[in-house]
């Protein structure tokens, strides 16, 4: 396990996938009609790439207004932490997290939830990464060595993260090429 301040990275998991479907089950039930898809992203939907181990979900919803009127409360009644202070930054995005103490990173988070209008590119967008870094192993290793490497030199969450921006960028330009190539 290697760590920067805030950032824990480990190996793939197995049961990453079945602790993001215990969530959907629990999220289909809550939600019902207003989730129209439920997905599985971030590096923990990657089998074989090293993550930090927090399961990030993504849910679309027709509207933020019918989220906000119908998501919120049902998803903070599983034990999730709405956290509104992020929309001045993404305003299309409604942001919650499960904090556990003693949980294997510092601050404790285990799951993330990205609500997000299902027209909207961020769900587009992750959904693409995901798929690709999937469809690739090599861009999968690369990036896990890119992740690791980063977290061995940097002291900093910011600088980690901003160091990992270029080679997203460049992950997302190569999923796009690649999704217009699977449709023509």
């Amino acid at each position: 396990m290697t760590k920067v301040k805030e950032i824990v990275i480990v190996d793939y998991e197995a049961q990453w996938p079945a602790a993001f479907e215990a969530e959907r089950v629990k999220l289909v039930a809550a939600l019902g009609e207003h989730a129209l898809a439920i997905e599985h992203i971030g590096s923990t939907s990657v089998e074989g790439l090293a993550a930090k181990p927090i399961i990030d979900i993504m849910i679309a919803v027709r509207s933020l207004a019918d989220a906000d009127a119908h998501c919120i409360q049902p998803i903070v009644a599983l034990g999730y932490e709405y956290c509104p202070q992020f929309e001045n930054m993404m305003p299309y995005r409604r942001y919650f997290r499960r904090l556990v103490p003693n949980a294997r990173i510092p601050r404790g988070d285990t799951h993330h939830i990205h609500l997000v209008e299902i027209t909207h590119p961020f769900w587009q967008r992750h959904l693409l990464f995901r798929d690709y870094v999937r469809a690739h192993p090599d861009v999968r290793d690369a990036y896990a060595d890119l992740k690791t490497g980063l977290v061995a030199r940097l002291d900093d969450l910011a600088q980690y993260t901003d160091a990992k921006t270029a080679f997203i960028q460049d992950i997302e330009a190569k999923s796009r090429a690649w999704k217009a190539q699977e449709e023509s």
